[in-house]
C-alpha cells in the first residue's frame, strides 16, 4: 500500500490552505484616482485634503468629500481633524479652514492639526526654522534640544511634523553636534528620540493617540521607517526588493504608511503591519493595474486603515495624482478559526492513516 500520496497530498493541502488564508489576511481597497496633485491627509470620517493642479498649472488646496472636490484657493492643505477642520497655506499664511471657509492664523507653515484644533508646524526666522504650536490664539515656539530656556542659544533648525489629541507633538531637532534627531515635544519641553542602532540622524512624523510614533532613522544615505514606543526605536524594515524607507503616517491601530524605494530608485507606498513591510501595489487589483497606476508614496492613513497619498501613470502621462485607498474588505477572525479547523482535519486523516497502515 503507497501511504506517501496521501501524506503527500496532506501536505500540499495544508499549504493551501495556509497560502489562501496569507492571502485573505490582507485587506482588499479600492483606487479612487482623485486628479492631480497630492493628498497629504484623511480623517475618520474619509474626508480627504491636499491639493490640486488648477488648468493654469497652480496648486489649490482641495477637500475631497470621495471624488467630490472643494477648491479652498490657492494653497496646500496639509492636514485635517475628525471635525473636518483642515490647516495649510494660502498665499504664504497659516490658514485654518472651517469648510470653506478660511482664517489665517499667522506667519508660518501648518502641517498638523489635532481634534481640539491645535495646530503645529514651524516658522523660518534669523536663518533657521523654528517648530511651532499654534494653541488657537497664539503662536509658541517648541524649544530645541538640550536648552530649558535660560541664557542664549542659537536657533538651531526644528520642524514640528505632527501632533496628537493629548497635545504631544513630534519632528526634529538638532542635537549638539549638529544631527537632526526625532524629537517629542510636551509642552514647549523637547525630548530627544533618538536614532535606530547605527544611524546617525532621524525624524518623527506622525503620532497617534496612544503616543506611538512613525518617522524614519538615516544612516551611510539610507533611510529606514522607524517606530519609536517611548523611547525604543523599532527598524520598521523593507519590502521584499526595496532598500530605502520612511514613514508618514500612523492610526489608532498602530499601522503605519509610508513609501520604500526599490534598487532601481522606484518609489512605491507601503504599508506595515508590525514589522511586516507590505508594497501598497501589490494590493491592488489587476484592472487599476493594466491601467498603469503605480502609487508612490502613502502619506495618511485613518483608523479604517483607508490611505491616501499620491500616485502615477506612464500610460496617461501623469507624473503625480493625488488617490485615495478605501477598504472594501478585511480579515475576519474567522478565517484564522478555518485555517486551524483545516490543519487539524489534516492532521486527523494523517494520524488515521498511521493508524490504518498499523
Amino acid at each position: 500500500m503507497n501511504t506517501r500520496t496521501p501524506l503527500i497530498a496532506s501536505v500540499l493541502l495544508a499549504a493551501s490552505l495556509l497560502s489562501g488564508v496569507a492571502h485573505a489576511a490582507l485587506p482588499s481597497y479600492t483606487f479612487t484616482d482623485l486628479g492631480r496633485g497630492a493628498a497629504y491627509a484623511i480623517n475618520a470620517s474619509g474626508q480627504v485634503v491636499g491639493f490640486s493642479v488648477a488648468t493654469n498649472g497652480a496648486n489649490h488646496a482641495t477637500l475631497w468629500n470621495g471624488t467630490t472636490a472643494t477648491d479652498l484657493g490657492r494653497g496646500v492643505a496639509y492636514a485635517i481633524n475628525d471635525s473636518g477642520q483642515a490647516a495649510g497655506t494660502t498665499v504664504g499664511y497659516a490658514t485654518l479652514w472651517n469648510g470653506s471657509i478660511a482664517t489665517n492664523i499667522g506667519n508660518f507653515a501648518p502641517l498638523a492639526i489635532n481634534a481640539s484644533g491645535q495646530v503645529a508646524g514651524y516658522y523660518y526666522y534669523d536663518g533657521a526654522n523654528r517648530a511651532t504650536l499654534w494653541n488657537g490664539t497664539t503662536a509658541i515656539d517648541l524649544l530645541p534640544l538640550g536648552w530649558n530656556g535660560a541664557g542664549t542659544r542659537p536657533f538651531d533648525d526644528r520642524i514640528a511634523f505632527a501632533i496628537n489629541a493629548s497635545g504631544q507633538v513630534v519632528g526634529f531637532s538638532k542635537t549638539a553636534d549638529g544631527a537632526q534627531h526625532a524629537t517629542l515635544w510636551n509642552g514647549t519641553t523637547a525630548i530627544d528620540l533618538g536614532t535606530l542602532e547605527g544611524a546617525y540622524s532621524s525624524q518623527a512624523r506622525a503620532i497617534n493617540d496612544s503616543g506611538q510614533v512613525a518617522g524614519f532613522s538615516h544612516a551611510g544615505g539610507v533611510s529606514r521607517a522607524t517606530l519609536w514606543n517611548g523611547t525604543t526605536a523599532i527598524d520598521l524594515g523593507v519590502p521584499e526588493g526595496s532598500y530605502f524607507s520612511e514613514a508618514r503616517a500612523i492610526n489608532a491601530s498602530g499601522q503605519v504608511a509610508g513609501f520604500s524605494a526599490a534598487a532601481n530608485g522606484a518609489n512605491h507606498a507601503t504599508l506595515w503591519n508590525g514589522t511586516t513591510a507590505i508594497d501598497l501595489n501589490t494590493l491592488l487589483d489587476a484592472s487599476t493595474v493594466h491601467a498603469g497606476w503605480v502609487l508612490q508614496v502613502a502619506n495618511g492613513i485613518n483608523d479604517n486603515g483607508w490611505i491616501v497619498g499620491y500616485a502615477s501613470n506612464s500610460i496617461l502621462g501623469i507624473s503625480q495624482s493625488a488617490f485615495l485607498l478605501s477598504v472594501t474588505s478585511v480579515p475576519e477572525p474567522e478565517t484564522y478559526g478555518m485555517m486551524l479547523a483545516g490543519l487539524g482535519l489534516v492532521g486527523v486523516a494523517a494520524q488515521r492513516r498511521k493508524l490504518a497502515k498499523v
